[in-house]
């Protein structure tokens, strides 16, 4: 396909597709063969006029290079299957709005005045009947309200001002459904797995890493502890403890035996097991994420919830004081204009805007939230606590140094290491798998089941000997592995600013591997944002030993740190600030870290890190740059502002109206004007951005 250029700028390109028309599909199509281009942040496509917006870094040729080989029938034979896409709902909301507008404007302008009462009347029947129906439950709500000044507005015969309240409701129910169904269905997505590959096994029992596209009905996948389950399918082995968090919302582990269904997107909390899948990727699992997010009230803020409650209690006060304005004037024109006003529709449809669009300006900064009320505890956290590993550090570890003991070789522990460290997600895992490698090294299967204890280490039996890999603690305490007397010297020799992993052989330690993990170099300036947009403690939690974890927080400037913690020091640690009135945001990404996450008032997991954090977490960033955190922090706090902000408007200018129909100097229907054009223009003003820097990544001084 051929693309002309209309405009370029650094970061930037506009251009039009050569073509007469394109489809939501096909526009679909173009959006993710672009995004699989690395340096690309950011599609626009409108498919109405051809239109394509890439933003980008570094160099313009890649993209032209990639946009010169595009075509429809080379996209959808490369690219993996499509996740749905919100084009084709948006497409329907605007021309939906559009024929609104313009079915009012020719109703008023077309249709003669009998006519537009009968349709006025007819129009008004549902909601004149679901204020009854309230009132018949003993209920008071802006329905009740909605129907009374409908009904009063036409009992008086001001059938122009009773269509025009009909009309500006209805256009805000369709805006507010569109929204929400958007932010709902970019959730959704963002919620959606991101899983390449799983552990096939063939008829034999082996097992071999494959691409997740080869996986398909009746195959036997093996899921380790800390991994997520890629397909449905009915468990074939193995008793396991299964989080579905991120379908049914429930974060407490559910137990499940062979027999059982399960379904993609639970994480294996404890034990291993081999699933027989029944479904194919992503299949069905979209639809329970969207079931699961509108039947909860994940997504409501304390402040939302509030916000509708007030507005409820609100409704019996304004039609007390239509009544009261009635029986002090004898008025009805007065009445009706402090009936056509009320505080329920401004402050039900502006907060959830709000909430919901910073959840989509978050979601284009790569960071998914999980729920609004997340924001809401972000702006009111006072401490931070970080993990290190692959959090404060750029999650990219090298294996620098193999120290052989016992008379064993290094490429030989080398490869015995690789071989345990393949089946498990973590930084440091994969940092010893690269290694070997590196080293041409093979590590086929060569142990028996492995056992993986959560931030220890992994054991296993090789050659009928009981193998182990991991920390200090766990090697030399747990499975009180000796050091023999030759080795000493060597063992105390090991570099202190190195993490080491130790390997051990039938009760005797056979190795030492130093591992080096830098630190980012963004991470000392975002913590001081942090500190300078509210945090008043940043503390960092590691397991590493106290003098290379002081060496690393005297580096950060954090606050306080701590070092040599287990998983459940880090709870108990978050239990003990929590106690102390501090609202603690709890920062990871690692299978250790999954306690820490889920007892945190926020849990924030680093894209990059394992699927059980990102799983278990409230907010994920995508983006390697931690001052994406402070930018979240702001993005809460103003949210927080602007809330603050539209309630003091509602309450202020609807009052004053109130007030104004009250003396008579407001008739009814300029009333009614006013009032619902001022909450129309507030929701627009909800949906705009809150944070106003560029969305391009800043450079790291």
């Amino acid at each position: 396909m051929r693309f002309q250029i209309l405009h370029r700028s650094p970061g930037r390109l506009r251009l039009r597709a050569c073509v007469r028309s394109m489809t939501v599909g096909q526009a679909d199509l173009l959006e993710a063969w672009l995004l699989c281009i690395p340096s690309v942040e950011r599609v626009v496509i409108q498919e109405n006029i051809c239109s394509v917006t890439v933003c980008y870094r570094g160099d313009p040729a890649l993209v032209t290079e990639r946009l010169a080989a595009f075509c429809y029938e080379t996209a959808e034979q490369t690219l993996p299957p499509l996740q749905r896409s919100s084009r084709a709902m948006n497409r329907a909301y605007k021309e939906k709005l559009v024929g609104m507008v313009l079915a009012q404007l020719c109703k008023r302008w077309l249709l003669p005045a009998p006519v537009r009462t009968a349709l006025c009347v007819c129009q008004s029947v549902p909601r004149i009947v679901a204020a009854l129906k309230t009132l018949c439950a003993r209920r008071l709500t802006v329905d009740v309200l909605d129907g009374v000044a409908i009904g009063v507005s036409q009992l008086t015969g001001d059938y122009t001002t009773a269509g025009s309240v009909m009309f500006l409701l209805r256009l805000g129910e369709t805006l507010e459904e569109w929204t929400h169904k958007r932010s709902v269905e970019d959730l959704a997505r963002s919620m959606a797995l991101q899983v390449e590959s799983a552990w096939k096994l063939d008829q034999n029992g082996r097992q071999s890493l494959v691409p997740l596209s080869d996986v398909g009905p009746g195959d036997l996948v093996l899921v380790h502890t800390g991994h997520v389950l890629p397909l449905d399918g009915i468990l074939e082995q193995g008793d396991v403890m299964l989080n579905q968090a991120s379908l049914t919302g429930e974060s407490v582990p559910v137990a499940k035996r062979p027999g059982a269904a399960v379904y993609a997107g639970s994480v294996v909390e404890e034990g291993n097991c081999v699933l027989r899948v029944t479904g194919t990727a992503g299949e069905n699992r979209y639809d329970r994420i969207v079931k699961m997010i509108e039947d909860s009230e994940r997504l409501k803020s304390g402040v939302e919830l509030q916000a509708a409650s007030l507005a409820d209690r609100l409704v019996p006060w304004c039609l007390g004081g239509s009544l009261l304005t009635w029986l002090l004037t004898r008025n009805v024109p007065r009445a009706v204009s402090v009936l056509m006003v009320d505080f329920s529709c401004a402050l039900k449809l502006s907060m959830p805007l709000s909430v919901l669009s910073a959840m989509r300006e978050a979601g284009n900064r790569k960071i998914t939230v999980k729920g609004g009320k997340f924001l809401e505890r972000i702006s009111q956290a006072d401490t931070v606590i970080f993990d290190k590993t692959g959090t404060l550090t750029k999650a990219c570890p090298t294996v620098t140094k193999v120290v052989p003991f016992h008379g064993q070789t290094q490429t030989e522990m080398l490869r015995v290491a690789a071989c345990l460290e393949e089946h498990f997600p973590h930084s440091v895992a994969n940092a010893v798998v690269r290694a070997a490698r590196e080293q041409g090294l093979d590590h086929e299967e060569m142990h028996s089941e492995v056992e993986y204890v959560v931030a220890h280490g992994i054991a296993t039996r090789i050659a009928g000997k009981r193998t182990v890999i991991g920390s200090r603690h766990f090697v030399f305490e747990d499975e009180a592995v000796q050091i023999l007397p030759e080795d000493r010297d060597a063992f105390e020799a090991l570099e202190q600013s190195l993490s080491w992993l130790y390997l051990a052989v039938d009760g005797v330690l056979s190795a030492a591997i130093g591992i080096f993990d830098p630190l980012r170099p963004e991470a000392k300036q975002a913590l001081a944002e942090l500190h300078a947009s509210g945090i008043g403690k940043a503390v960092m939690l590691t397991g590493d030993n106290r003098s290379t974890a002081a060496t690393i927080a005297e580096a950060l400037g954090v606050d306080e740190f701590r070092a040599e913690v287990l998983p459940e020091d880090k709870a108990d640690y978050i239990k003990a600030e929590q106690a102390a009135d501090r609202t603690v945001i709890m920062i990871g990404d690692g299978i250790n870290d999954t306690p820490a996450l889920s007892l945190a008032d926020v849990g924030i997991a680093v894209g990059s890190g394992a699927t059980i954090a990102r799983e278990v977490a409230d907010v994920v960033i995508a983006a390697e740059d931690l001052r994406e955190l402070a930018w979240l922090k702001g993005l809460s706090n103003a949210l927080m502002g602007r809330i603050r902000q539209n309630y003091h408007f509602v309450m202020g200018f609807n009052g004053a109206l109130i007030l104004l129909g009250a003396l008579g100097i407001l008739p009814p229907a300029f009333s009614a004007l006013l009032h619902n054009s001022s909450t129309l223009l507030l929701s627009l003003h909800s949906l705009t951005n809150l944070m106003n820097e560029p969305e391009h990544r800043r450079d790291v001084p």
